[in-house]
């Protein structure tokens, strides 16, 4: 009995010793980092860029007059497919079964012709959307490493990941005039 309370006592003992340990290691760490607190932090708004800026205004708008283009013709399609829907329920009872199959086959096909259409749109809206983006931050990047080496910023954070900060602390609003002084238009495609 005593044994075990002994090697208990031992295990306890070795617990205890691996947690300072862990305690000391981080503690270290916190003070190492605390002597470079004078590195200068700030966060940035990324989403916001993207939608404010001259060349994301300029996006925002080529991509919804894509998606209009999309919408009225799948809105066409649409209303042609719900007008032969109802063309042939109305003749269901008139004309023949093998026939009202038939039509009922082709109307599916149709329908999911629709369906397969209308993805592909998305997604090709979709990957238009993203090529254009990568565009922007292609001429985004150089400008924030341009800032944040002028203003001797340490470590740039996205705003998504801030829960509470200083507004000091955003650049968004000195990236976008950045932004927008050197590229006003971008040909998207």
């Amino acid at each position: 009995m005593n044994h075990l309370i002994q090697q208990r006592n031992l295990g306890l003992e070795l617990e205890l010793h691996f947690k300072m340990k862990i305690l000391f290691s981080i503690l270290i760490i916190f003070f190492s980092f605390s002597v470079n607190s004078y590195s200068k932090i700030a966060y940035i708004d990324m989403n916001f860029i993207l939608n404010s800026s001259q060349v994301g205004k300029e996006l925002n708008k080529y991509i919804k007059e894509i998606s209009d283009e999309y919408s009225i013709d799948q809105m066409q399609i649409e209303k042609n497919l719900i007008k032969k829907e109802k063309e042939l329920i109305a003749q269901q009872n008139i004309i023949d079964k093998s026939e009202f199959e038939k039509k009922l086959s082709i109307l599916s096909k149709e329908i999911n012709q629709y369906r397969s259409d209308k993805k592909k749109s998305q997604n090709s809206l979709n990957e238009i959307r993203l090529n254009n983006t990568k565009k922007i931050l292609e001429h985004l990047n150089p400008i924030i490493t341009e800032y944040v080496d002028l203003n001797s910023i340490s470590l740039v954070i996205p705003k998504k990941n801030i829960i509470v900060g200083k507004k000091n602390l955003d650049i968004t609003d000195d990236v976008i005039i950045l932004l927008n002084n050197k590229v006003s238009t971008l040909n998207f495609k």
